[in-house]
């Protein structure tokens, strides 16, 4: 299965609620923080929310 690899590089603070539940959801809870997520609908679906606070390391 692929793999989406996912850092978060800026600070949801000021952001609403719900992009703040797609980060927590993703697993991305602090800072340059990485995750290698799976590449399914639910993940590019928080990924589309928070495509401002976050940046695709690298795509398998």
């Amino acid at each position: 299965m692929a793999t989406i690899r996912v850092k978060l590089t800026k600070s949801p603070i000021g952001y609403p609620k719900d992009q703040k539940d797609a980060l927590k959801a993703l697993g991305l809870t602090k800072m340059h923080r990485e995750r290698e997520l799976p590449d399914n609908p639910a993940v590019r679906g928080n990924l589309r929310k928070v495509t401002h606070l976050v940046t695709i390391v690298e795509a398998k």
